[in-house]
């Protein structure tokens, strides 16, 4: 859900596709923001469109909420605004007429529902569920999932405060409003709204205040230790705690909800066709039909020839699924999603960064140390055999190249302490191979090859880069990032730059220890590979098993090492590329580069 919807929350969550979710729900680039590089800047002035009622009850409930929603077109939905959905399912048919304000004293009692207004002159629109018209007057009747609140005014402020603004809407439209009022679903009680002076003025300073935001640009900052935040879905976008965490040094409470429980979907079967029938995608090949549901899936991947029809792929677009089409070796070729994301201000705070070389090498610099960090620790913790006085030495080699890198002068120089360390990590990489692996000869492993990838080991090793690639790229995309402009990896033409920098932490944490527990396990064997001239690649099956195995190390719990609370590791993705955002357009002073313990 957008925001807690019990009944103690005092926001609304159930009108998410009503008229005050509409186009001229979202906000165009924001004017004050204003790029210092050689490219055209925005308009001096941009007019900003009518406030959606509904966002007036946010900003009274919590500035920053509002502003994510309507200002960065975030959404998060949940089962608390399905709820609030089905609440409004007879006010949303519409049903009635509302007579023009000159014929309500000669019309009979009436009742009109779904009746969207705007004022032009008072900045703000709403889609009013239900009026109610009795002796020449209306009333604004706006309808609640849950029970009526124990307050003193029978209704929490910004509930108040979004049934004032529909009365000051008709009110403007030339009909007489005397009261408002509230219709609690879950009690079935209908709660006068007194329409008092201090209520009015308070909308009304609400509505400036939040074009004002809107107009200025800046994100306003988190509540503080707030129970308003606990139940609100879009805690994990907003990052309330984690925000403060960094200005306060308070240990953040779990907010984040739980990971979806949709997964990729993987098609890589040579001449399937993905088909859809009903709300279930099905996936038929010469072997096999399957059927998958498309609320399970988080991502369709096609890999290799593989068809898919318009009217499945119509249905991913609608529920914001993207599809990634890859080559039969798992390399990323294109990559489909609904309209995009709609928060041009992290892009615009992404491209300010990348064009600022100081800024460039200072996340270079660290990206760089906490790649060398996590593969030292991935290699201390699963070296097995070999010799311990050569480990001891890499080791440390390793430590002292992290110093080198935190201090490097130039992006050059850290390339080569990154290759140092890649051919000192690789050299041992062998040492963390289990009996099972160890038993089988093509298993064997000197150095790192990559083009092309000249043993099985580096097969896999290539192979689950390309993985890592596809996530952080749909994750990014996601995000609302463009993916192919970075702060370290240099632009160039249809490589996603970015997520080529994000995953460099990321490389032994999840792609080596995929390679290292499919062959220690037996998952994959030498009978899984092919050889093509000099290349060795991965036969389907194998790949199918290197794709299971690493779709469970994504799904894998670990303690999240700067807020200490559990999280799965493909949440923990999502919430690094939220914080790189925060950090871009500086809310927090350093991003946090995920280290493992």
């Amino acid at each position: 859900m957008a925001s807690p919807a019990s009944d103690v929350a005092s926001v609304d969550v159930e009108n998410a596709a009503d008229a005050d979710f509409a186009s001229e729900s979202r906000l165009t680039p924001h004017p004050s923001t204003q790029l210092s590089l050689d490219l055209p800047a925005p308009p001096a002035t941009v007019d900003t469109p009518l406030v959606p009622v509904r966002m007036i009850n946010e900003w009274v409930y919590c500035p920053r909420l509002a502003f994510l929603e309507w200002v960065d077109g975030e959404w998060a939905d949940s089962g608390d605004t399905e709820e609030g959905r089905r609440a409004h399912v007879r006010v949303d048919a519409g049903g009635g007429r509302l007579p023009a304000p000159a014929e309500t004293d000669e019309k009979p009692d009436f009742t009109a529902r779904s009746v969207t207004l705007a004022s032009e002159r008072l900045g703000i629109i709403a889609k009013i569920d239900l009026i109610d018209g009795e002796g020449g007057t209306v009333t604004p009747v706006d309808t609640k999932k849950g029970k009526r609140p124990h307050a003193a005014e029978g209704a929490y402020e910004p509930e108040r405060v979004q049934v004032c603004a529909q009365a000051l809407i008709l009110e403007d439209a030339g009909y007489t409003v005397p009261e408002g009022a509230i219709w609690y679903a879950g009690s079935r009680e209908r709660v006068r709204i007194a329409l008092d002076e201090a209520l009015r003025a308070k909308t009304r300073a609400a509505v400036a205040d939040l074009r004002l935001a809107a107009a200025a640009g800046r994100l306003p900052p988190p509540l503080v230790d707030s129970p308003k935040c606990t139940k609100c879905s879009l805690a994990g976008i907003c990052l309330p705690d984690e925000v403060a965490f960094f200005r306060r040094e308070l240990a953040p409470r779990p907010l984040n909800p739980s990971a979806d429980a949709a997964l990729p979907l993987y098609v890589q079967e040579p001449g399937a066709r993905v088909t859809k029938s009903g709300e279930v995608l099905v996936v038929e090949s010469e072997e096999q039909k399957t059927e998958v549901p498309i609320g399970e899936v988080s991502e369709l991947v096609l890999q290799g020839p593989i068809s898919l029809s318009t009217p499945a792929l119509g249905a991913l677009l609608r529920e914001e699924i993207p599809v990634t089409y890859a080559s039969s070796g798992g390399w990323v070729l294109g990559h489909t999603v609904s309209t995009g994301h709609k928060n041009v201000a992290i892009r615009i705070a992404q491209y300010r960064t990348a064009f600022d070389e100081r800024r460039c090498l200072a996340f270079a610099r660290n990206l760089v140390a906490a790649k060398v960090k996590n593969s030292r620790v991935f290699l201390r913790r699963n070296f097995k055999v070999g010799n311990e006085i050569e480990r001891d030495a890499a080791l440390e080699a390793l430590s002292r190249l992290v110093d080198r890198a935190l201090h490097a002068p130039t992006q050059a120089e850290l390339l080569g302490i990154e290759g140092d360390a890649a051919a000192r990590y690789f050299r041992l990489f062998a040492t963390m191979f289990g009996e099972t692996a160890r038993d089988f000869p093509e298993f064997a492993f000197d150095k790192r090859s990559r083009r092309p990838p000249a043993d099985p080991v580096n097969a896999m090793l290539s192979f689950g880069y390309t993985l890592l690639t596809r996530t952080w790229l749909t994750v990014l995309s996601a995000v609302g990032f463009d993916p192919y402009l970075a702060f370290y990896h240099r632009p160039r033409f249809g490589r996603p730059a970015l997520a080529l920098d994000m995953m460099e932490p990321f490389r032994s944490i999840l792609a080596d220890s995929t390679v290292i527990q499919v062959m220690n396990n037996g998952e994959v064997k030498p009978d899984g590979f092919v050889m093509a001239g000099p290349a060795v690649n991965l036969k389907p099956h194998a790949r199918r098993a290197f794709i299971a195995a690493y779709e469970r190390r994504l799904d894998q719990e670990v303690t999240h090492p700067v807020f200490g609370y559990r999280v799965s590791m493909r949440r923990l993705l999502e919430v690094q590329a939220r914080l790189l955002a925060r950090y871009l357009d500086g809310e927090i002073e350093e991003y946090p580069h995920y280290l493992a313990r």
